[in-house]
């Protein structure tokens, strides 16, 4: 009987993929036009962006809680955290995003605070997370995490929120890359065209390239620190990598990139981040915080239970 529950997730997930893949063969092909807008009411509206970030960050939450009450994290600092997390990153977001589009917003002051036209960059919420973990962590009295526990425990699962946000992109038909002839070749209605490529149909669809990166991104850190961490700081510093680099040859792809000069500023701040990530894995995998052996017998043994249960035992 206890096989049955898993028998049924399974189907599931097959029957749901069968269906997600047909309904992207038809959006790719343009035989279906998707609507940004999830709801509207009067002027009041609800967007699948919006919705799949929260989306994202609830269920990012809510696996990063389970890790966290086996770490001694009281789930009220969680909380707090997330909430400072939420609003120091979507703040820094559109900070960086506007800094280096500042060509366009010097113009239009009015559509700086406008973020439902578009405009977060993930880079700026990655920093504005990291300092708000900073802060919160030098500041709060009693706080039952250090400041790289907290970072551990945001970045093995960020990636999960990211996938599941950049198909927000995919319902706005934005961070498309360049035009293609290949088979998963997307195709972009002409009123969501880039300026200089109206004459073209189908482009590479880079919101699922990273999407899928992030995904793999997700499980190889997340499992990392399950299985293989000796020290705090050492999952933050493997996102680090893994995620810059596949944003830094997607970036490459995309028409939308934001500038510094002639320099595509992702490209960039990848580069700035692997560095970063590589020099502090070797660091703390060699002189950080150690992960107290209690958290790390609690991983042994779920990682048993789980293997018992997948093996019938």
């Amino acid at each position: 009987m206890k096989r049955y529950p898993r028998i049924l997730f399974y189907i599931l997930a097959i029957v749901g993929g069968v269906v997600l893949f047909w309904f992207l063969k038809q959006v790719f092909s343009g035989h279906i036009i998707v609507n940004g807008t999830l709801l509207k009411f009067g002027p009041f509206q609800i967007r699948w962006y919006g919705v799949l970030i929260v989306t994202g960050i609830l269920l990012a939450y809510t696996i990063a809680k389970h890790r966290a009450m086996r770490e001694g994290v009281k789930e009220d600092d969680l909380l707090g955290a997330l909430f400072w997390g939420v609003v120091s990153g979507i703040v820094c977001a559109r900070l960086y995003y506007v800094v280096f589009n500042w060509e366009y917003y010097s113009r239009h002051l009015d559509e700086i605070f406008k973020t439902w036209h578009g405009g977060l960059a993930i880079h700026g919420a990655i920093l504005g997370a990291v300092l708000s973990t900073f802060l919160y962590t030098r500041f709060k009295k009693d706080v039952s995490f250090s400041f790289m526990q907290g970072l551990d425990l945001f970045t093995s699962v960020l990636p999960l929120a990211q996938a599941l946000g950049r198909w927000g992109n995919f319902f706005n038909y934005e961070a498309y890359g360049t035009p293609t002839d290949l088979p998963w070749k997307m195709f972009v209605p002409p009123e969501y065209r880039m300026i200089g490529y109206e004459r073209f149909e189908y482009f590479h669809p880079t919101f699922l390239y990273e999407s899928l990166w992030d995904l793999l991104v997700f499980y190889l850190v997340f499992n990392y620190t399950r299985r293989y961490r000796k020290r705090f700081g050492e999952t933050t510093a493997l996102y680090f990598i893994l995620y810059s680099l596949g944003r830094y040859f997607i970036e490459g792809l995309r028409l939308d990139s934001l500038y510094l000069g002639r320099v595509r500023t992702a490209q960039l701040m990848s580069i700035l981040l692997m560095c970063l990530g590589i020099a502090m894995f070797f660091i703390f995998r060699k002189w950080g915080e150690r992960v107290p052996d209690g958290i790390r017998k609690v991983d042994e043994n779920a990682q048993k239970a789980g293997e018992g249960k997948g093996s019938g035992k």
